[in-house]
């Protein structure tokens, strides 16, 4: 490499580390679950997207294996040339009936979704109409395009009708997160279909945090808010509640047809491999059996916010399971997260750029798959460190 070059990302490493915002990359020597090992330490895992605590079911397991025998490990090619298995059509039609809509597509991971899925959509000429806080995904998929960007603030509609009302150019596409990944708030998607009815805007949303969360039996924001049929796309994400890999849209079967011709990661990477698409089959027939796993994943949020609230923390405005604990400082956020590994509880911080500065955090993941004793545990060790750093 380069002597000068090497040298300048060394003092940008070393930036990083002073201010708190160097990612410490843990290693887990586990599966998934409510406990993981780390380190050769068994730790409470309060940072997984794992909800449901399906990326170790014995179900999905043995889903991947029996995939594993009779399809092989790979697919072997893109899905429009040679890549699509009898897997990926009967997961892309349990998809739609899960979803409620005609069609729906399947992609690599739910940040390829969005990188497939805006660009064919808008281009030059036309306008995309963005949330403030929309996932880093979304933002890169939009740079894709071309088109003219508008940024509303955060969840405002007053501010998005604004937007609306100026003079926009050609196709508009309104797209939002449903669940905000780092806050925990929901998207008010009725007044948003609504303004985009009233102004003639498609609108899509990605319901990467609210799948498996949110809805009837973890249906998502759509189901949520009773509103099928009245959003043109849905962008969802495997990789989280469902727990395997992966990504999807959804919507009327002409959308569908048009994305496997215009989605770009569609067309020219690998398809998903044979157990990962299997073992999310078996994830969401899961889902439609009963809603178990979701009820319980509510409860353990709402008790872990409560006591945490009570307790003297600052938990933001989270309207799901996703807990915020906001600390401000990401040096501060940083040492926490260090002394809670500490005892036992792995729960990552995070800081600028994720957030905006001052914003820092530790993010806590809630999953179905905690105990009461494992609640208990984590809330002890919280306030021990909180109070020990003076932060209640």
């Amino acid at each position: 490499m380069n002597e000068e070059f090497e040298k300048d990302l060394k003092k940008e490493l070393k930036n990083l580390k002073d201010e708190g915002l160097y990612n410490n990359i843990r290693t887990l020597e586990s599966p998934q679950g409510a406990w993981v090992e780390i380190n050769g330490k068994e730790v409470l895992n309060f940072s997984s997207n794992n909800y449901l605590g399906l990326a170790n079911h014995k179900e999905t397991v043995e889903a991947a294996k029996k995939a594993l025998d009779k399809y092989g490990i790979g697919p072997g090619a893109v899905r429009s040339i040679a890549g699509t298995m009898t897997l990926h059509n009967e997961l892309e039609e349990k998809l739609a009936d899960f979803k409620k809509v005609e069609a729906a597509i399947t992609f690599q991971s739910g940040f390829t979704a969005n990188l497939a899925v805006i660009p064919a959509l808008v281009g030059k000429g036309d306008t995309v109409i963005s949330d403030k806080l929309n996932h880093a995904s979304i933002i890169d998929g939009i740079r894709l395009t071309g088109a003219d960007v508008k940024v509303y603030d955060h969840c405002d509609m007053e501010s998005l009708k604004s937007v609306l009302q100026s003079d926009l150019q050609g196709r508009k596409l309104i797209v939002t997160d449903g669940v905000f990944s780092m806050d925990g708030d929901i998207a008010p998607l009725p007044e948003i279909v609504e303004l985009a009815k009233k102004y003639n805007a498609l609108v899509m949303v990605d319901d990467a945090h609210g799948e498996g969360v949110l809805g009837t039996h973890g249906r998502g924001i759509v189901d949520h808010f009773d509103l099928h049929g009245e959003v043109d796309v849905e962008i969802g994400t495997f990789s989280k509640a469902i727990g395997t890999v992966g990504g999807c849209a959804a919507g009327s079967a002409t959308l569908i047809e048009y994305l496997k011709q215009q989605g770009r990661p569609f067309l020219f990477s690998s398809a998903v491999t044979p157990p990962d698409v299997a073992a999310t089959i078996k994830s969401i027939e899961i889902l439609e059996k009963d809603d178990t796993l979701v009820s319980k994943l509510w409860n353990n949020g709402d008790i872990f916010k409560e006591k945490m609230k009570e307790a003297g923390f600052d938990v933001g405005h989270s309207e799901t399971p996703i807990t915020p604990v906001m600390i401000g400082d990401a040096k501060d956020a940083s040492e926490m997260s260090s002394k809670l590994f500490s005892e036992r509880v792995f729960a990552q911080s995070i800081g600028y750029p994720t957030v905006p500065k001052g914003k820092a955090r530790i993010r806590v993941m809630i999953s179905a798959t905690h105990s009461e004793d494992d609640l208990k545990f984590a809330l002890s060790k919280f306030e021990k460190v909180g109070k020990e750093m003076g932060l209640i």
